[in-house]
């Protein structure tokens, strides 16, 4: 943000993490539109994301500085901003589903605004090209943040569609069915998370050789304290989850055994080892799976880690994540345990060379060596890179991590 003589604000680009040549998706103001602070001006996406640049001041829009399909990076200009009182109501590229707010006849709304007063969620650009097109916007489902309608929704309704599947070059095509022939079916187009992760998870189960694990870990001891723990901070607004502790545990473990906190070169002749410990967390949001990375787990406690998952959970639920939050992960845990089942096979999510999968903690019946006691386990499933990883080394950090999780006492050490 850079403020001129004139109370002009150039907008610019903010810390997007590592990504460069990010492409503009959406822009959503024009020149003379009134905005309020933090309202989103472009859309950015990234190959994880979409993120919303906002305005840092109340004002008016002087002057747009880059066009849907522009790519900026950290620091490129996107518009100017006049500072004043802002807006009395939304601009119409934000207007969903809302009554149309009387104009002066001196000032009848522009164009534009016509789809959005009635109920459309989209962008001017979008709504110019679907004039363009002759689409009605209000017959298409959106894909973007807060179901915004984008420019591939509109690409996609005109598109024709292919005879066969697309695949790559030696694996054979799924078969096309006409399944209207036996039915009646209902179209839905995939979220925007779905279309991006996609082609990623695609590419890691066709590229790395996986294997899983399975282990499971008596828990009984620790869910007692982190029920104490979780008691005393609920006053605070955060939760304790189990979540944390499998955090503490999995750094344990991959400091006691750093091939799984590392990548496979490119060329696949050597093994880059990572010195810092960031891991990611699969959270389940509208939209689909996003998996925002916590830095420098090995240096945080139970109760910051809780505090920091509250708050990242929240903002990725929201659509809130910027592309920093997403990036830089060595390792990945994938938590069902909220939902339920006895085990599962998550997908490496590479260039990481490994990920732990969890699900519902069960009481079960343990021989003592005497008798049977109740306790409580936890099942655990580690999917690694068998380039990388092999048999005997997935089953050591596992029972690691299980072998931490069963006295959290070893956490200290």
């Amino acid at each position: 943000m850079v403020t001129t003589e004139q109370g002009t604000i150039e907008v610019r680009v903010p810390d997007i993490g590592d990504y460069s040549d990010v492409p503009v998706i959406e822009v959503l103001v024009a020149a003379g539109d009134a905005v309020n602070i933090d309202d989103p001006l472009v859309t950015l996406e990234s190959d994880k994301a979409t993120m919303d640049i906002p305005t840092p001041t109340a004002g008016t829009v002087t002057a747009l500085l880059v066009s849907v399909g522009d790519r900026v990076s950290e620091g490129t200009p996107i518009a100017a901003v006049q500072a004043g009182d802002g807006a009395l109501r939304q601009p119409p590229s934000l207007m969903i589903q809302q009554e149309p707010v009387p104009q002066p006849v001196e000032q009848p709304p522009r164009e534009d605004d016509r789809d959005a007063v009635a109920g459309a969620h989209a962008g001017p650009g979008v709504r110019r090209l679907a004039r363009e097109l002759g689409i009605e916007l209000a017959s298409l489902s959106g894909t973007g943040p807060k179901g915004r309608i984008t420019k591939e929704d509109l690409l996609a309704a005109v598109r024709p569609q292919p005879a066969i599947q697309q695949t790559k070059p030696g694996i054979p095509p799924v078969p096309v069915v006409d399944f209207a022939r036996f039915g009646p079916i209902e179209t839905q187009p995939l979220s925007r998370i779905a279309r991006i992760s996609g082609p990623r998870l695609h590419a890691s189960w066709l590229n790395v050789p996986h294997v899983t694990h399975a282990d499971e870990a008596d828990i009984t001891d620790l869910d007692t304290f982190r029920r104490d723990l979780d008691a005393a901070t609920r006053a605070d607004g955060y939760r304790v989850t189990l979540l944390s502790f499998l955090l503490k545990a999995s750094v344990s473990a991959l400091q006691q055994f750093p091939a799984f906190n590392s990548s496979l070169s490119p060329d696949g002749e050597n093994l880059v080892l990572k010195r810092y410990w960031h891991l990611g967390v699969a959270v389940d949001t509208p939209g689909g799976l996003v998996v925002p990375v916590l830095r420098d787990v090995d240096r945080k406690g139970v109760t910051e880690l809780s505090r920091e998952l509250g708050d990242v959970s929240a903002r990725a639920r929201e659509g809130k994540l910027s592309p920093a939050d997403l990036s830089g992960g060595t390792f990945t845990i994938s938590s069902l345990g909220g939902i339920g089942g006895t085990h599962f096979t998550p997908i490496v999510n590479a260039p990481e060379v490994a990920i732990l999968g969890v699900v519902r903690s069960k009481t079960a019946p343990v021989w003592d060596g005497e008798a049977f006691q109740p306790r409580l386990m936890l099942p655990l499933s580690v999917s690694y890179d068998h380039r990388v990883i092999d048999g005997a080394l997935a089953a050591r950090f596992l029972r690691h991590v299980c072998h931490v999780l069963e006295d959290v006492r070893r956490l200290v050490l």
